[in-house]
């Protein structure tokens, strides 16, 4: 990182001696390199054309003077984008490498499906054959987000979940492959989850196909 900053700062200061030796007329013919090559790593081959595409305006700029956030802002409108580097190659070349967004679950919105991002973003798909589950109700992203934090710190396996209910009272049902229900309350979600874990371990429980724990201090199990 220090010797990239060296570098700039020797860049920008032969710069400064080039064009302060030059009188005006001069400076108007200055005709710095512009960039000629973007490459973008970490998208499929559809989606790299169109961010290039997107980007392909700063052919007519120079490395020198590049303007951030507006690339910036280009890049982060990709949904799959969860975070990106970009590095300039002097004199002429820009590179981008992206990190893509996992899917966590299926989302039906207004008619269509979505991926749900681990970036927090819906991504409009036609492919339904990830092993993920389908979040079904009008839920609010941070909430779901909360619900995963918490099962991740748990036995019950996201993997193992098929469905996703949630519910206008705010609380969500979970289905998982297996064909148990688990019905969590709206509150107290970290320890209702931690006693399903151990409902879960109990061998005299594994073939129960329900779990409500809805009311306050209350379970109920059914077989």
């Amino acid at each position: 990182m220090l010797h990239q900053k060296s570098k700039k700062i020797l860049i920008y200061f032969f710069l400064f001696l080039v064009i302060g030796t030059l009188n005006n007329r001069n400076l108007s013919n200055i005709d710095l390199p512009k960039i000629n090559n973007i490459s973008i790593k970490g998208l499929d081959e559809k989606n790299e054309i169109e961010l290039i595409n997107n980007l392909n305006f700063l052919r007519i700029h120079n490395l020198f003077f590049l303007d951030k956030i507006e690339v910036n802002e280009i890049i982060s409108s990709n949904n799959l984008v969860e975070k990106y580097s970009i590095f300039k190659k002097y004199p002429s070349s820009l590179e981008i490498n992206i990190y893509k967004a996992k899917f966590f679950a299926y989302v039906k919105r207004d008619g269509n499906n979505f991926f749900l991002g681990s970036n927090g973003k819906l991504i409009k798909t036609l492919d339904m054959d990830q092993n993920i589950p389908t979040i079904f109700g009008n839920f609010n992203i941070n909430e779901f987000f909360d619900l995963k934090e918490n099962i991740d710190q748990k036995n019950l396996k996201y993997t193992d979940i098929k469905n996703l209910y949630f519910f206008k009272s705010g609380r969500w049902d979970i289905e998982t492959h297996s064909g148990l229900l688990i019905k969590l309350p709206k509150d107290q979600l970290k320890e209702s989850l931690k006693l399903i874990d151990d409902i879960i371990r109990n061998k005299n429980f594994r073939e129960k196909k329900e779990i409500d724990l809805r009311q306050l201090n209350q379970v109920i199990i059914n077989g």
